[in-house]
């Protein structure tokens, strides 16, 4: 529990735990010299087949895809990925890094008009792309694009010989990058209102954060990884890719996630390490809920991106035998700033996002004066070290904004730190919802109404209201029968954990949400759903 005291709320970097300077690719070729024959990567190429790449064979296969992008683009351009969960992907990552390019990570599920905005505004030189995402024809949509920008080279992922070449040309290796902090990866903000930023990267946040993640929170070395997230976001590119990798460890990189085939693949892997955010989490939990077989059992459950139900985290160590590690971070910090660890105590693990990494300072800011605040107060978490990112690209205000005088990235979370460096999540700055003036955070009402046995999950929104300004709403998915008194229920459930104005006023049921790629809910759709009677209001 954390208590308000008058020490001001900064934690100075822990510079106990040294970093590395060596690049994405000095990374992978580090790894291929000193476990040349231990599984590296697992998957399913874009033609349907299966893939099992050795560290050895995972080098040479980059080399060739570097030697291919060389004839693409020159050193320092920027190549689009649009694809989903193909072996490929990782490969790009890894050739264009060697090939000394900067990967633009592209959702496949981008519209023609978002491909456009961000391929432009990013001044890719190239676009490959896969041929189908589903029922979506990419390979139509990147075409119509490229008649349209004819200086953009499209190029299939399925013309292989485009992109790669038969054989590693050593000049392209032996010119590859060595400096840490040049730019490696663009990242499209997936934010819920405007236009995405472009968060430019370095290779020396991407290659420590993933080996700090793993170290700080005791991924054994060389241990089997499943990650099921989506890879054009941080959190599978960087800890769910680099990050076994700085472990000698096998990535498993599930092409399209489904809770059943998932769980089949832990087993018939011996996965010890799974990555999640909420929404895959509680997936895996309803279909193994259900299931006759028996549940395969983890080492290391480690994700986040969202506020993670302690009852969540409670049911995956039941159920999979598993530390359950707590993330907490965004993609301008790439993508870790802190997390929970299989020490800490029970508190900690379900009511915290545990404690910074090494080698970054974090202060605790009042969002409206940017004064410190007292330990234990809340206020605007803000970071600073070598992970945060380069800039905003093209976008010196938006850089300037996030980025204090002092060098600190304002992350825009809220939160408090307490005296031994824990950070407790309170909200988002923007999701904060003022009620005849006074301040609620939509994460604490959240929270109590998971912990309810009829409750899925929950999301509580600001909704306008002439008198006070704002109130609270709240749209929740049900798990098994409806009760017939379900808002009663849950009102006097709230009630005996929470103040009285923090209590919704208004209630609503629905089956689906509008979430964004990494499972985060896109809450100003909420509000517009719940204005336009799209979810079921309980009376």
């Amino acid at each position: 529990m954390t208590t308000t005291t008058h020490q001001p709320a900064i934690l100075p970097a822990d510079t106990s735990y040294d970093l590395v300077d060596t690049t994405v690719g000095g990374l992978l070729a580090q790894q291929a010299e000193t476990y040349p024959d231990r599984l590296a990567l697992i998957g399913t190429s874009i033609d349907g087949s299966a893939v099992r790449l050795t560290y050895r064979e995972l080098y040479a296969e980059a080399c060739r895809v570097a030697t291919g992008l060389s004839r693409l683009a020159a050193p320092g351009e920027h190549v689009a990925l649009w694809s989903p969960n193909h072996v490929e992907w990782p490969l790009i990552e890894y050739g264009a890094a060697l090939a000394g390019v900067t990967l633009v990570a592209l959702n496949p599920a981008f519209r023609r008009a978002e491909l456009e905005y961000t391929v432009t505004h990013s001044r890719s030189t190239v676009l490959l792309h896969a041929e189908r995402v589903r029922d979506d024809d990419l390979a139509a949509v990147a075409r119509g694009l490229g008649a349209d920008l004819p200086d953009l080279k499209v190029v299939s992922l399925a013309d292989r010989s485009a992109w790669r070449a038969d054989e590693a040309d050593p000049a392209v290796i032996d010119a590859a990058p060595t400096d840490p902090d040049a730019p490696v990866m663009l990242q499209y903000t997936s934010g819920t209102t405007g236009n995405p930023k472009g968060v430019l990267l370095r290779h020396r946040s991407l290659v420590n954060v993933a080996r700090m993640t793993m170290a700080f929170v005791e991924v054994p070395e060389g241990a089997v990884c499943v990650n099921p997230l989506p890879m054009f976001h941080t959190a599978a590119c960087v800890i769910g890719t680099l990050g076994p990798c700085s472990i000698g460890g096998t990535e498993v990189l599930i092409e399209q996630f489904a809770p059943a085939p998932v769980l089949e693949t832990m087993r018939a892997e011996n996965a010890s390490v799974l990555f999640y955010v909420p929404a895959v989490l509680g997936a895996l939990l309803e279909v193994q809920r259900t299931s006759d077989a028996e549940p395969p059992q983890l080492h290391t459950v480690m994700g986040g991106a969202a506020n993670v139900p302690a009852s969540m985290i409670e049911a995956a160590e039941r159920v999979f035998g598993a530390s359950v590690i707590n993330l907490f971070g965004q993609t301008e910090l790439a993508p870790v700033l802190s997390a929970t660890r299989p020490g800490d105590s029970r508190d900690d693990q379900l009511l915290t996002v545990g404690h910074p990494l090494p080698q970054v300072d974090v202060k605790i800011v009042d969002p409206v004066t940017g004064d410190v605040v007292g330990l234990g107060e809340p206020g605007e978490i803000c970071a600073r070290g070598y992970q945060q990112m380069i800039e905003y690209l093209h976008d010196p205000d938006a850089t300037s904004h996030a980025v204090d005088r002092e060098g600190y990235v304002h992350t825009g979370d809220l939160g408090s730190l307490d005296e031994r460096g824990y950070i407790t999540l309170t909200g988002r700055l923007k999701e904060l919802i003022i009620r005849g003036g006074e301040n609620i955070a939509p994460a604490e009402i959240e929270t109590a109404l998971v912990a309810h046995d009829s409750v899925l999950s929950a999301t509580v929104v600001g909704l306008p209201d002439e008198r006070l300004g704002e109130i609270v709403g709240v749209v929740i998915t049900v798990r098994g029968e409806e009760p017939a008194d379900l808002r009663a229920q849950l009102d006097a459930f709230l009630r005996e954990r929470l103040a009285r104005f923090k209590i919704p006023s208004r209630w609503f049921v629905s089956d689906d949400l509008p979430l964004t790629p990494t499972g985060k809910v896109r809450k100003f759709k909420v509000v517009d759903h719940v204005v336009d009677g799209t979810y079921r209001e309980l009376v």
